[in-house]
C-alpha cells in the first residue's frame, strides 16, 4: 500500500505540474520579500542600508508558503492564518525522536498533536467536498491530482486517504527543504565569489539591460550549472537526515569481497537486526572526496575532481519499486535523499523548490555574514545550523547589472 500511495503522489509531481510550480514559488518569494517586516529596507527600495533576517526561521516560513501553494492548493495557501499555523506547530511537536520511539505517551504535546491531526484532516475533507460539489476555481495542484486515483484492487482513494496524504506532504518536506535552503544561503552569504556567479548566471539567462528579470521555466531551471552545483554541494556537506536505518526482515548474506576482502568468508546480517547508512559520514569520506569538509560547489563541474557528478550522483542501477523508475543509489556514497525503495519521491520537487527560492532571493538582494558559517546541530531530528545563523542583506542595485 505504501508503494501504491507513493505512486499517487508521483502523479502529482509531473513535468506539467513542475512547469506551473516555478511561477508559483517565484511569486510567493517575491510577495514575502515585499510584505514581511524583516525586509523593510527591501520594501523601501533602499540599496544602501543593510537589514538582517534569521536564516532558518525565515526559510521555514518561505518553504511552507511555497509548499502549500504548490503541493496543497490555493485554498490551503489562502488559509494559512494563525489557526492553521498553530495546528501545524502542534503537529510539528510530534515530529521528534521521542515520538518515533514512544508514539503514544500520555503527554500534553501528544494530545495537542492528535487534536491537530483530526482538525487538519477535517479541514482538508471540507475542501475536498466543496470541490466535489461542483466547478470551483483552483490551480492544478496535488489535491486535484489525488482526486480520482484508485488502488490496484479498484478501490478509490477516500476523502480520509487524500486528507492524510496531503498532511504527510505538508510535513514531509518542510524540515528538510527549509534546513537545506538555510544552509545554502549561509554558505552563499559567506562566499562572495559564488554569490556573484549565481547572480551572473541568473542575469545572463533571464536578465534585461534595466536589471529586471523574466520568468524562468522548469526546463531552464534544470540547466543552470552554478545553481545546480551549489544545491548538490550543500546537500553533500549538510545532508538533512544524517542517519538512515532499516530493519532486516530476513538474513542478508554479504559477499566476502565486500564484508571481508582479506578473508574467504561471507558475513550474514541476521533477521531482526538493524543496518544504518550515514550520509553525514560517507559524504565527507576523505578517501572519496577532495577537501571533504570544504564547501566547494566547483567540485561538481570539475571533471577531474573526486566528487564529480557523473561518478557519484547517480551511481548504480535503476529500479521500479511500484512508483516509477528511480536510481537505486545503493552503491553511491552520496545519499541525501536515501536509496532503494524508500528513496525520497520528492527529490525532484525539492530541487525545483530550493532552486527557485534561492534564484529569486539572489536576484533581489545581496547577502553577507557577520560571523562564520554555523556548526551542525545534531540534537535535532533534521540537521540544522547552530546559532548564530543570521544573514545580513541589502537590495540590489539594478542599474549596476
Amino acid at each position: 500500500m505504501l508503494m501504491e500511495q507513493k505512486r499517487f503522489i508521483k502523479v502529482g509531481l509531473s513535468q506539467e505540474n513542475f512547469e506551473a510550480y516555478v511561477d508559483m514559488i517565484d511569486d510567493e518569494v517575491l510577495s514575502f520579500l515585499r510584505s514581511d517586516p524583516r525586509f523593510k529596507t527591501y520594501q523601501q527600495n533602499d540599496t544602501s542600508q543593510w537589514g538582517d533576517f534569521h536564516s532558518f526561521q525565515t526559510l521555514s516560513e518561505i518553504t511552507i508558503l511555497t509548499a502549500s501553494r504548490t503541493l496543497q492548493g490555493q485554498e490551503i495557501r489562502g488559509s494559512l492564518d494563525k489557526t492553521f499555523a498553530q495546528r501545524y506547530l502542534d503537529l510539528d511537536g510530534g515530529f521528534t525522536p521521542l515520538n518515533f520511539m514512544f508514539p503514544n505517551l500520555p503527554l500534553p504535546s501528544y494530545y495537542r498533536r492528535d487534536r491537530a491531526q483530526k482538525a487538519m484532516s477535517a479541514f482538508y475533507i471540507n475542501i475536498l467536498r466543496k470541490r466535489a460539489e461542483g466547478p470551483s476555481e483552483h490551480e492544478h495542484d496535488m489535491m486535484a491530482s489525488l482526486m480520482g486515483q484508485s488502488y490496484k484492487d479498484g478501490r478509490e482513494l477516500s476523502e480520509r486517504d487524500i486528507a492524510h496524504l496531503l498532511t504527510a506532504l505538508l510535513m514531509g518536506g518542510q524540515h528538510t527543504s527549509s534546513a537545506t535552503t538555510s544552509w545554502m544561503l549561509l554558505h552563499i552569504a559567506d562566499s562572495p565569489e559564488v554569490q556573484e556567479a549565481l547572480y551572473q548566471e541568473q542575469f545572463e539567462n533571464f536578465g534585461s539591460p534595466d536589471g529586471t528579470f523574466r520568468a524562468m521555466t522548469y526546463d531552464e531551471l534544470k540547466k543552470l550549472p552554478v545553481l545546480d552545483s551549489v544545491i548538490r554541494e550543500t546537500l553533500r556537506l549538510h545532508p538533512p537526515i544524517h542517519s538512515i536505518m532499516r530493519k532486516v526482515i530476513e538474513d542478508i548474506p554479504v559477499p566476502a569481497t565486500l564484508s571481508a576482502p582479506s578473508e574467504d568468508r561471507t558475513y550474514v546480517i541476521p533477521k531482526g537486526h538493524f543496518v544504518l547508512a550515514s550520509p553525514a559520514v560517507s559524504q565527507v569520506d576523505p578517501l572519496i572526496w577532495r577537501d571533504p569538509l570544504k564547501w566547494d560547489p566547483s567540485r561538481w563541474s570539475n571533471a577531474d575532481a573526486a566528487g564529480h557528478y557523473s561518478k557519484y550522483y547517480e551511481a548504480g542501477e535503476k529500479a521500479d519499486f511500484g512508483f516509477g523508475v528511480v536510481s537505486k543509489g545503493t552503491e553511491s556514497p552520496y545519499q541525501p535523499f536515501g536509496a532503494g525503495r524508500h528513496r525520497c519521491i520528492g527529490e525532484h520537487f525539492a530541487y525545483l523548490q530550493i532552486g527557485t527560492i534561492v534564484a529569486t532571493i539572489i536576484r533581489e538582494i545581496e547577502i553577507r555574514l557577520a560571523h562564520a558559517v554555523p556548526e551542525h546541530n545534531y540534537h535535532t531530528l533534521i540537521t540544522l545550523p547552530k546559532e548564530p545563523c543570521g544573514i545580513q542583506y541589502r537590495r540590489r542595485h539594478r542599474a549596476s547589472a
